[in-house]
């Protein structure tokens, strides 16, 4: 079976790559670019993990974690919060994640990530 990614990022150039590289992976992949109605978006794709940007336009990404994450129907799903302020996340905490990955990332390093917390073999 298909696992399903989620990608929220409102870095359109870094969503392509991602996707990209997801897809390759043998991911199904959706990207939103904001995160205006995340819970609902969380509930109606039913990802199987979620990759966050932490800081996005209007809203912290680490709220958005944290709603998703004490949400009965959504806080089992896995959350990687990617980020380039990486002693933010470690000052702050970190609002529920299961992971975070600093920005730059590397892909195998991010690929591998993602299949550890979904507990699959090595895609492709």
């Amino acid at each position: 079976m298909t696992k399903r990614l989620l990608i929220l990022d409102d870095d359109k150039d870094i969503l392509d790559v991602m996707k990209e590289i997801f897809i390759d992976e043998g991911y199904e992949v959706k990207t939103i670019e904001n995160g205006d109605n995340i819970l609902s978006d969380v509930i109606s794709y039913r990802p199987d993990i979620i990759l966050l940007d932490y800081i996005l336009h209007g809203i912290n990404g680490g709220e958005l974690c944290h709603q998703i994450k004490t949400n009965e129907a959504t806080c089992t799903i896995p959350i990687i919060i990617v980020t380039a302020y990486s002693k933010v996340i470690n000052s702050l905490g970190h609002y529920g994640c299961d992971s975070f990955v600093s920005k730059p990332f590397d892909i195998t390093e991010l690929v591998q990530q993602v299949n550890e917390l979904l507990n699959c073999p090595k895609i492709a």
